[in-house]
């Protein structure tokens, strides 16, 4: 089978043509998985029983004449921090090595009404805290296109598994640009959601105000099916809405307006990178789209706002690690607080730590004002920069990343230079506004990510464009 080339629409058609079954599907991924993921390492574990279990009843709803849904019976991934029920759950960490899920994520609830099957939970980096899947617990991901690069994180393991067909599509969670980067680096489609577009019950909480669950997948088509399919209103996530039926659609492609914001495109973007980028940016203008320069002042402070704002939430959040409510307990402790602090330094890598006490410093008396208000009120000032640049424009279009794919251990022991892989994304979570990285050339050989943004709930409009691109860039 042609893994390759297989996409949700054509696999959907297969199956309801009888070509092939369902399960016949699944072991043709399960095959790609044994044969190839020793070396990428895209998969913390492999649920190969549930879903030959899960495949075997959609052969039976197919034999018996019975409709099928447009994901039944294709194979998926899921990022280790999104819960299954029954299924282990590390989120990359030790502390976590024998959690077992007790109940679904609403993502899953909705994916298993759908009849999708799950093949397994991908690596990531510990509590999705990193950029390029090192700093799992489980040893890191590679990149399928150059094995001695990284994926790309924290989403790393899901990116790798569509891009090495080790699934079909994939879901990730998005913070700071855990879905985004990663699918630049591994040429592959991948969205972070409006903020409360899509549930985050059953997602381990990193930074509650920055968080999202998003697909990664093979093409803009595939992720508009999964994206719709997993949005919606939750009442178990007070954060969540219904999006709001606002027409972005645009007719053609002559009427869009493209704000292409001068902060980044300046010092520190790769030249190439920003010239494959700029590239796909004239092709539409040729096509009669509007493109103008535009300013997003407030960006260059955005990194440092992020790591303020992310790692207070993160230390209110991870809280909860102690080895008494979460994790095993620490030996030969003579108190609590002993537990707790064995259990930890054990349990919690070395970049938890570290935003661990950059958030609890962050949130402590005196610096308070100084630090976490601050960059609060520079959070206000980043969505009021979004706000006035949508009344100008229709979508923004950026790089995703600096650069393509790094090695690995490039940046593993400067902390700095791996979060300067996060410049270009992180305002977006902060602003809360949906962006898609749509894998747009090469350069040596490695992918590059266009970076698609737009108003809050213009997902339909970001899918239309996308696709554009990909017909202008087949052709």
């Amino acid at each position: 089978m042609d893994l390759a080339n297989l996409t949700i629409i054509k696999a959907r058609q297969l199956l309801k043509d009888k070509e092939v079954s369902a399960t016949e599907l699944a072991q043709a991924y399960l095959a790609r998985i044994k044969k190839e993921d020793a070396k990428i390492h895209a998969y913390l574990s492999v649920t190969e029983k549930t879903a030959l279990a899960q495949a075997q009843k959609i052969d039976d709803k197919i034999a018996d004449g019975l409709e099928i849904g447009l994901l039944a019976g294709i194979p998926c991934a899921i990022k280790d921090n999104i819960l299954i029920e029954g299924v282990k759950s590390t989120a990359g960490s030790k502390i976590l090595a024998n959690y077992s899920a007790p109940y679904d994520a609403t993502v899953i609830r909705k994916l298993k009404k759908a009849d999708t099957i799950f093949l397994g939970k991908t690596n990531m980096d510990e509590f999705a805290m990193g950029s390029s899947t090192e700093n799992s617990a489980y040893g890191a991901t590679k990149n399928p296109h150059d094995l001695k690069r990284v994926p790309g994180g924290s989403s790393g393991g899901s990116a790798a598994a569509v891009a090495a067909d080790e699934c079909l599509f994939a879901l990730g969670s998005d913070t700071g640009g855990s879905i985004r980067q990663p699918a630049s680096f591994c040429g592959v489609v991948g969205l972070k959601p409006t903020y409360g577009a899509v549930s985050r019950y059953g997602v381990m909480a990193m930074a509650s105000s920055l968080d999202q669950i998003g697909p990664l997948t093979k093409n803009v088509a595939d992720c508009q099916i999964i994206f719709d399919a997993i949005k919606g209103k939750d009442p178990r996530d007070a954060t969540s809405v219904n999006s709001p039926t606002t027409d972005y659609r645009l007719p053609t492609t002559d009427k869009l307006r493209i704000g292409v914001p001068k902060e980044y495109f300046a010092k520190g973007l790769d030249p190439e990178v920003g010239k494959v980028i700029k590239g796909v940016i004239d092709r539409l203008a040729q096509q009669g789209a509007r493109v103008e320069e535009i300013s997003l002042p407030h960006s260059e402070y955005a990194l440092a706002c992020y790591y303020i704002i992310m790692a207070s939430e993160v230390a209110a959040n991870l809280a909860r690690f102690d080895g008494i409510k979460y994790g095993a307990p620490a030996g030969e402790a003579q108190n609590l607080l002993e537990v707790y602090l064995k259990s930890r330094q054990q349990g919690l890598g070395d970049e938890v730590r570290r935003r661990i006490m950059l958030g609890t410093y962050s949130l402590s008396s005196g610096y308070y004002d100084a630090y976490y208000l601050r960059a609060q009120k520079v959070r206000t000032k980043i969505i009021e920069d979004f706000k006035k640049a949508f009344g100008r424009v229709d979508l923004i279009m950026a790089p995703v990343s600096p650069t393509t794919a790094f090695k690995i251990g490039e940046k593993i022991d400067d902390p700095v230079q791996m979060y300067l892989s996060d410049i270009y994304t992180v305002p977006m979570n902060l602003a809360g506004v949906p962006a898609l990285s749509l894998p747009c050339g090469k350069v040596e050989k490695l992918p590059v990510g266009l970076q698609i943004i737009g108003p809050h709930f213009s997902e339909e409009l970001i899918f239309q464009v996308a696709q554009t691109i990909e017909s202008l860039l087949r052709s």
